[in-house]
């Protein structure tokens, strides 16, 4: 009798029992992949010229631009990277949102939403490194939110700091856990794909069963490099085209504490919960809306313990995830514009509505069984 030959790890892959109807939106995870793989060796590169040094930085960066041999590249393709890589996690968890893979599959989803909330992190910390009025200002809003806390807010924010302001300390801080939270970053995903492996992804009919899948290669692995040829088109032409489309005019300016920006915002992939953050007239509400803008994609899995459909069987379903999706895009443009009237008014309601929609997103589906059964 032969024994069997072990598969390595490439021949399970390749082997991977996939649903024979998932479409071009599963490839957002392989995308993902291959941007933070970009990000890692982008970052690496630049940080061999980057220099920590208030007097310095700014110079450092321009000089990465200017001076340093395919330095303009790495910076072009690292700055639009982030956000394209927010692009594609958006994108990434709309798709399981839409085809609720936080009930088929709950601890991959929760590991998913950490992910997302440690890439939020390590985009604010890199988008203080550049030390623009931007960078400077962002850094200054962002960490005094946490003087909101209780008894221990002010100390935190010293902690932070490293001082009594934001400075070379901050800097120094900031530039170490952007380069190491990218790996931490890398474990999740792979903790991530783990989890996703127990059972497989879900398919648009949210059927599991193993008899309707097929193996990953050649079919899906094919369409992951039709994936990877769309997204390296949009970051050439981004690269070598339009490197400043998505940035902000302020930060070409060396940060000047004496100066305040007339329009403080973050980058646009944070708009959604900056102005949830201004919808609240308590600074600590503020602070907790913004965190539970996030946070509360923890807790849908806790619904999947009730009766549910398919998003393909359930159009109200279908029809309460679009209007989940307009009210995100309004959120993101009303946290882009100025700190006024009619902005302000139209913020509050967008805010209460956008916690309301998880309730309801989590209760369709059982309802619309009942409804017609």
């Amino acid at each position: 009798m032969h024994k069997l030959r072990q598969m390595n790890p490439l021949e399970q892959l390749g082997g991977l029992p996939s649903p024979v109807s998932i479409s071009i939106w599963w490839n957002g995870g392989s995308i993902l992949g291959l941007l933070l793989g970009l990000q890692i060796v982008t970052g690496l590169f630049l940080s061999m010229h980057y220099t920590a040094d208030l007097v310095n930085t700014f110079s450092s960066v321009i000089h990465i631009v200017r001076d340093t041999p395919g330095g303009w590249l790495f910076r072009n393709f690292h700055a639009n990277g982030a956000s394209l890589f927010f692009v594609f996690i958006y994108l990434h968890m709309a798709r399981g949102l839409y085809y609720q893979s936080y009930m088929t599959q709950p601890r991959s989803w929760l590991v998913g939403v950490t992910i997302f909330i440690v890439s939020m992190a390590t985009a604010f910390l890199g988008y203080v490194l550049p030390w623009g009025q931007m960078s400077f200002w962002g850094a200054t809003v962002i960490t005094n939110l946490l003087s909101a806390i209780p008894y221990l807010g002010p100390s935190i924010v010293e902690w932070v700091w490293g001082g009594f302001s934001v400075g070379q300390s901050t800097l120094n801080r900031f530039f170490s856990l952007h380069f190491i939270l990218p790996f931490l970053i890398g474990g999740l995903s792979a903790l991530h794909i783990i989890f996703l492996h127990e059972k497989g992804s879900t398919s648009p009919i949210g059927d599991l069963n193993h008899i309707s899948k097929t193996t990953f290669h050649p079919y899906y692995s094919w369409k992951d490099l039709v994936g990877f040829l769309i997204l390296g088109f949009v970051i050439v032409t981004l690269g070598f085209f339009y490197p400043t489309i998505l940035g902000d005019p302020e930060n070409f300016i060396p940060a000047n504490p004496m100066v305040t920006p007339v329009h403080i915002q973050p980058e646009w992939y944070f708009l959604f919960a900056y102005a949830i953050l201004r919808s609240i007239p308590s600074k600590l509400g503020g602070v907790v809306a913004l965190g539970m803008s996030v946070a509360i994609f923890y807790f849908l899995p806790l619904g999947r313990g009730k009766m549910a459909m398919p998003a393909a069987f359930t159009p109200p379903y279908q029809v309460t995830f679009w209007f989940f999706i307009v009210f995100f895009i309004l959120l993101t443009w009303l946290g882009a514009c100025p700190i006024e009237e009619p902005y302000m008014s139209l913020a509050v309601p967008l805010t209460f509505i956008y916690f309301a929609w998880f309730i309801l997103f989590i209760s369709v589906p059982s309802m619309w069984k009942k409804f017609i059964s």
